[in-house]
């Protein structure tokens, strides 16, 4: 397979030739004729004013021939008007062609040269004095010379245009290897450098979801063992029993574990950026109300605010957040929905301690567990997943402090609905 430095190389070289070949024919028979007329009739007026006229002697002639082939460098011979030898300097040169009624080159004969009508009708045949084959060869040499150069100038920058495609070949290589650390150098500002940039976010994308995959799966694994543990032995101290406590417990192990399995899945499910379900307009304060219910000690305040969203995943947004204020702070939990200008706002405030400032981002890790609280019921995944929730929702998630510190809340911002410029493609975005 021939490599891509060496196709374009090559077709830099074929097209800087096809270029030169093209503007020869062009010049050669579309300008050069006229050209050639006017730079001979030009040639002619210059020699005759150098030459002694028509009507000179032979000896003067010769001199002013002998003079003008001395400071050309040509080998000059002088005819009249029918083509006879008058005066000749240098290595002589054949009569003008008797078919050529005009000034123009003349080939062959031993001779590669000039054939100049004067304007008092004389002949000035002129030749080079170097050899024929270098005369010929000399434009040629030249034309050579300049495909050289470019090829020269251009093999570096087509190698290193290519070497940094190469480059990212080979890391895309490593990737489909499973080294997912793998990331290129971005050189220079084109292309390939944006490329190279686009290569390098998505690797890095990927291994922060292989990461966390792999995390997750160990914690799921960790955190599976207990509900099954309990289940296992709750069901061998029910053999041969009648035990309504038990019965109880294990379908409360039970429910737990099909929570943290529909968790795990959600989590999946957002990582790889899924789309199943569409979006809808969504009233917060709707969904708010409906979830502030099943719980004691829990207040809603606020106005309806719609937003576009996944309704099942807004549902759980809330419900998360109400679970996690039940669970880590103290009652009574308030509930707020309210707006500005750009977003919606849900804020959830307890009278617990709160999240030192140190864990906050830790918190929204899957499986995290404050020190100290590891007692405390639950996966450590409620606010990981409210995490997701918000970010799939082009949201923010912030935690704060009311003024006089008495309570902690979480304040979740989410883009408000506009009249049909929020629509699929921007969820997409």
């Amino acid at each position: 397979m021939r490599r891509l430095y060496v196709q374009i190389y090559l077709t830099i070289i074929a097209s800087l030739v096809l270029v030169v070949v093209i503007s020869g024919a062009i010049w050669q028979f579309a300008g050069a004729d006229r050209f050639n007329r006017e730079a001979f009739e030009v040639a002619g007026k210059l020699a005759a004013g150098s030459l002694a006229p028509q009507s000179a002697s032979k000896q003067e002639q010769q001199r002013a021939v002998q003079k003008l082939s001395e400071n050309l460098g040509l080998n000059i011979s002088l005819y009249d008007a029918d083509r006879n030898l008058i005066v000749s300097w240098g290595t002589k040169l054949p009569p003008p062609d008797a078919n050529r009624l005009h000034s123009g080159r003349i080939h062959g004969r031993g001779v590669a040269g000039w054939q100049i009508l004067l304007p008092d009708n004389r002949w000035l045949v002129t030749g080079a004095r170097k050899n024929r084959t270098r005369f010929i060869l000399a434009p040629l040499i030249y034309l050579a010379t300049i495909v050289v150069i470019v090829g020269l100038c251009a093999y570096p920058v087509v190698r290193r245009l290519t070497g940094r495609l190469e480059r990212l070949q080979r890391g895309v290589e490593r990737i489909g290897a499973g080294d997912f650390s793998t990331r290129v150098a971005i050189e220079g500002k084109d292309e390939v450098a944006q490329l190279a940039a686009s290569f390098n976010q998505a690797t890095e994308r990927i291994d922060k979801l292989v990461s966390a995959h792999r995390q997750l799966l160990a914690n799921a694994s960790h955190e599976l063992r207990t509900p099954l543990s309990r289940i296992r032995l709750g069901i061998d101290l029910l053999k041969g029993k009648n035990d309504e406590q038990r019965k109880k417990a294990l379908e409360q192990d039970i429910d737990e574990l099909d929570q943290l399995v529909d968790e795990i899945l959600l989590m999946s499910r957002l990582d790889a950026h899924s789309k199943a379900e569409p979006w809808q307009e969504v009233d917060l304060l709707a969904i708010a109300a409906e979830e502030c219910v099943h719980y004691e000690d829990c207040s809603l305040d606020g106005k309806t605010v719609i937003v576009m969203g996944d309704l099942r995943l807004l549902q759980r947004l809330v419900r998360n957040l109400l679970e996690n204020a039940i669970r880590h702070g103290l009652p009574p939990v308030e509930m707020r929905i309210l707006s500005n200008r750009d977003n919606a706002i849900l804020e959830v405030l307890d009278h617990g301690p709160g999240i030192p400032e140190s864990e906050r981002e830790k918190v929204l890790a899957p499986f995290y567990r404050l020190p100290g609280r590891q007692d405390i019921e639950g996966s450590g995944l409620g606010l990981a997943l409210v995490a997701q929730i918000t970010r799939s929702h082009k949201g923010n998630i912030e935690f704060f402090n009311t003024v006089d510190s008495a309570q902690f809340g979480i304040r979740i911002l989410l883009p408000l609905k506009r009249d049909g410029n929020f629509d699929r493609k921007e969820r997409d975005r």
